[in-house]
Order: structure tokens, then C-alpha cells, then sequence
């Protein structure tokens, strides 16, 4: 009997329920029910399960409670991992465990996990908190046979508040006003961003009438467990911003930008009016003092050559006729110039030539090759899971990123898609060369989506760098068939500013 249920615990049970494309979902991927299997002469003769929270693809956190029998009794108790997507379960080996603390590290093989994310950040009083978990008494409600009990499903999900913190035997917890029961135990509370800020443990006793709050360990106190067990886990100190606050800010931060592009254009039209001014007046000022110049030359040239004409008759009454011929000439010249100086003086409209106007500090940056430095820029990104550092490319001719993955280009912009083989998330990577902005789009999917945009990235076959046209034709029409599969928006979005690297 007792290997016949053991091996139930590894056949295909069944398929997880679908979830909704939420926060909450993509964490509820990372949650699972653990099971424990007491026995004894090859009788089974206990049964419990709780909850648990993949810190890492292989590993899980639960309470040190749930899984007290194997602790004490290793040779006797088997621990199963029934995660909530998938057909099948996994038996779990203990590796760490902290009565005082009431937490226990499981370790498993067969498959991988996504892992949640740990917000060491304040929670305030009254702040939205959620639980994921299998509490037992929807079990109860539900279950028709043992087998229900280990057949994965997404974990449910109960809603309440923050109500303070509080100290039970010197171990730091969380108290809230989420339902939970038997069976949450080992499960993970939520922000309402999906990041775990504590581990549920207990629920108050409750008289007739009484209110009933939870207990969760504090995200404190699971920090230094794993620390102790020397397990590395996601951390994030970000924000708590929602896609639909996150999109609102953009287009606020988008309408302030063209506001700012508008009156910086204003100014610079202004600017370059008062030049134009300043430019004819001084010109119209050139004229006049050029036009009195000529008409000052004209009236020299005809004084000169009246006196000109003056000597000729007065050299032809004395008998200088050569002389008189001379004079008479160069008079006439000279009342000519006149006439001519007088008539070519400047005058009518001033035409001004200006030099053509700087490249603004809002006008597109110079597209740049070669090694980029990125930073992440918060106020345009939604940091949710992540813990973003600097980031370095190396942008080439064509797209070629890094001298190795080609991106295809889209518009404006350079994008290639990610499909990795073993952590269930999705990227779209975008480069806009003119703007020097670098984005990483991230889909937290479910483990059939993730089925689904592998088959598709199995037909891309193109590994490295191309200058040929067609090929990258065909490599974007590849990507956009993941792309028409991905949900309408990402579950997370890093937007970085790049500059070219010292």
C-alpha cells in the first residue's frame, strides 16, 4: 500500500487550473503543496500537508512544523513537492530546518521552478497583503480521494490586511487579517505586487465572535535562515508600482517630456527670432551708413568734376586747348561717377543669412557602435522582481549585439526575443539606437504558455550574427509569431540609458 501511494505521489495526476495573468498568478507558479507520508512496518500511519515557496528552481521553504515527522523520523517519513502547475510530484529531500524560527528548507529534483522574490522593505499598517496556500479546509470541501491531495492546482488565494508586527519567542512575525487555515501553513504572504514579505505560520484561537488574524514569519527572520543555510534567494527593495499605475506614470512622464521638448522649442524659435532682429537692425544700420557714404562720394565727384569743367573754359579762353581738352575730359569722367555712385548707392530690403541652428540637448543623440554603458532609469521602468544592475553591450552594424545574437530591426528600433530552456519568463530585448535606450519586457508565464513559446523558438534557426537581409527577414517574422503569443502586456519592464562606455 505504501508504495502503491508513493508512486501516486509520481504519476501524472493531473493538469493545473489556468491563471489569471496577474502578479499574484505569476507567483502562485511558485508555490506548492508539501506533503508528508508517515509509515511504519510498511503501514502508512500518518498523513499532513502545508504549504511551501520556491526560493530557488530546486528548492522550497516551508514551516519547520509541516514537516516535523521527517526531522525526527528521516528514515520514516517521506516529503513530497506537489507544485502548482504540471501533471506530476516530487519527492523532497530536508536540508535545513530551524525549529526556533519554525522554518525548514526542502530540496527536490525532476523539474524547476520559478522562484519568488523576498521584499525587505517596510509594510505600513492597513497595506494590502495577500496569501497563497492549500488550506485544508477547502481540501475538505473539495477533495474526493487522496489523490486530490497530491494532483497539482494553483494554490488559493485569500485577500486581508496588515496589522502589525509582533514577537513570539524573541522570532519576529507578521500579523494580518488574510484568511488562512490548516494547511497554509509553509505558504508565502504576498504584497500585492507578488513579492513575499513573510512565511505563514499559525492563526489566532477564536472564541464565539472573535475575529481570526494570521501569523506570518517575518521576511526578517526567513532572510537570516537562509542566510544560515547558506541558500541565495531574490531580493528586491523596489517599490510596490502596478502596470496600471506604471503605464499612467509613463504618460504622464511622456506628456511632461513633450511639454518640455515644446517649450525648449519655443525658446529656441525665440531665441533665434530676437537673433534674426538684432541681425537685420545692424544690417539696416550697415546700409545707411554705406548709402550715406556713396551719396558723400557722388557729391565729391561731381564738386570735382564741376571744378573740372570750370578749368576746361577757363584753360580754352587762354589758349590751353591740350590742357582745356584734359580738364574737359576728366570733369566729365568725373560728374559720370558721380551720376553712377549716386545711383548704385544700397538701398530697398536688407537680406540676412543666419548660421544654422545647434542640435538641441532634447534633439536625438548621434547613433554610436561599440560598447555602451547602460543604467537603469526607475522612473521609466517597472521594477517588480528583479534586481537590475548596469548593464553592457556591445552594439554593431546591422544589430549584430555582442559580436554573437543578431536583434531584427522593428521600425525605429532593434529587438530580439529570449526564450530560455529552464526558468519560465519571457524577454523581449530592445535597443533604440537614436534614443540609446535599452529595455528588457518580461513575461512571467505559465508553465503551458512557456511549452507553447518554446515550440515556437524551436523553429528559429538562426544562432549568430547576419549581415544578409533575407535572413533577418526571416528571423523577425519567427519573433513575431512569439511574440502574437505572449500576453497583451509584460509582467515587468527595465528601461536603461546607455552612453558610449570609457
Amino acid at each position: 500500500m505504501m508504495t502503491r501511494f508513493l508512486l501516486l505521489i509520481a504519476l501524472l495526476i493531473g493538469l493545473a487550473a489556468p491563471a489569471r495573468a496577474d502578479d499574484i498568478s505569476a507567483a502562485g507558479r511558485g508555490v506548492v503543496r508539501v506533503v508528508t507520508i508517515a509509515s511504519a512496518e510498511g503501514q502508512i500511519v500518518g498523513f499532513g500537508h502545508g504549504s511551501g515557496l520556491a526560493v530557488a528552481p530546486n528548492r522550497i521553504v516551508t514551516n519547520a512544523h509541516v514537516v516535523e515527522l521527517a526531522a525526527r523520523y528521516p528514515d520514516n517519513v517521506v516529503i513530497g513537492i506537489v507544485p502548482s502547475e504540471g501533471a506530476k510530484s516530487y519527492r523532497g529531500k530536508l536540508i535545513a530546518y530551524d525549529a526556533q524560527r519554525d522554518l525548514a528548507l526542502i530540496e527536490f529534483t525532476g523539474t524547476q521552478l520559478p522562484p519568488l522574490t523576498v521584499y525587505p522593505g517596510p509594510v505600513t499598517d492597513g497595506e494590502t497583503v495577500i496569501a497563497l496556500g492549500y488550506p485544508g479546509n477547502v481540501d475538505l470541501a473539495t477533495a474526493q480521494s487522496a489523490a486530490d491531495y497530491i494532483r497539482p492546482l494553483m494554490p488559493v488565494r485569500s485577500q486581508g490586511g496588515f496589522a502589525g508586527r509582533r514577537a513570539i519567542s524573541g522570532v519576529d512575525v507578521l500579523l494580518h487579517t488574510a484568511s488562512i487555515a490548516r494547511g497554509n501553513s509553509g505558504g508565502p504572504l504576498l504584497d500585492i505586487c507578488g513579492r513575499v514579505i513573510g512565511v505563514n505560520s499559525a492563526i489566532t484561537r477564536t472564541e464565539e465572535g472573535d475575529s481570526s488574524f494570521g501569523f506570518a514569519i517575518a521576511d526578517t527572520e526567513l532572510a537570516a535562515f537562509l542566510r544560515d543555510a547558506k541558500q541565495p534567494y531574490a531580493t528586491t527593495g523596489a517599490p510596490c508600482t502596478s502596470i496600471a499605475q506604471r503605464l499612467e506614470q509613463d504618460k504622464e512622464t511622456a506628456a511632461q517630456r513633450a511639454d518640455r521638448e515644446a517649450q525648449a522649442a519655443q525658446a529656441a524659435a525665440a531665441q533665434a527670432a530676437e537673433k534674426r532682429s538684432a541681425a537685420i537692425e545692424r544690417a539696416l544700420q550697415d546700409q545707411a551708413r554705406t548709402r550715406e557714404n556713396f551719396i558723400g562720394g557722388a557729391t565729391l565727384l561731381l564738386v570735382l568734376g564741376s571744378l573740372g569743367l570750370s578749368g576746361a573754359g577757363l584753360l580754352a579762353t587762354r589758349g590751353a586747348r591740350r590742357q582745356a581738352f584734359w580738364a574737359l575730359g576728366g570733369g566729365g569722367v568725373l560728374m559720370l561717377s558721380a551720376v553712377v555712385l549716386f545711383f548704385v548707392r544700397p538701398f530697398g530690403e536688407v537680406s540676412v543669412a543666419l548660421p544654422a541652428a545647434a542640435t538641441t540637448a532634447t534633439g536625438p543623440a548621434p547613433v554610436v557602435e561599440g560598447k555602451l554603458l547602460c543604467h537603469i532609469s526607475p522612473e521609466r521602468s517597472r521594477i517588480n522582481t528583479s534586481s537590475p544592475g548596469d548593464v553592457t553591450i556591445d552594439w554593431g552594424k546591422d544589430g549584430c549585439v555582442n559580436t554573437r545574437t543578431q536583434y531584427v530591426e522593428n521600425g525605429s528600433r532593434w529587438e530580439r526575443i529570449l526564450v530560455p530552456a529552464e526558468e519560465q519568463t519571457v524577454s523581449i530585448l530592445e535597443y533604440r539606437p537614436a534614443e540609446r535606450v535599452y529595455t528588457e519586457s518580461r513575461y512571467l508565464l505559465s508553465a503551458s504558455a512557456m511549452e507553447q513559446a518554446r515550440r515556437l523558438r524551436s523553429s528559429v534557426t538562426i544562432k549568430a550574427c547576419s549581415p544578409d537581409e533575407p535572413t533577418r527577414q526571416k528571423l523577425a517574422q519567427q519573433q513575431a509569431a512569439i511574440r502574437d503569443a505572449l500576453p497583451p502586456q509584460p509582467d515587468e519592464w527595465l528601461v536603461y540609458e546607455c552612453a558610449a562606455a570609457k
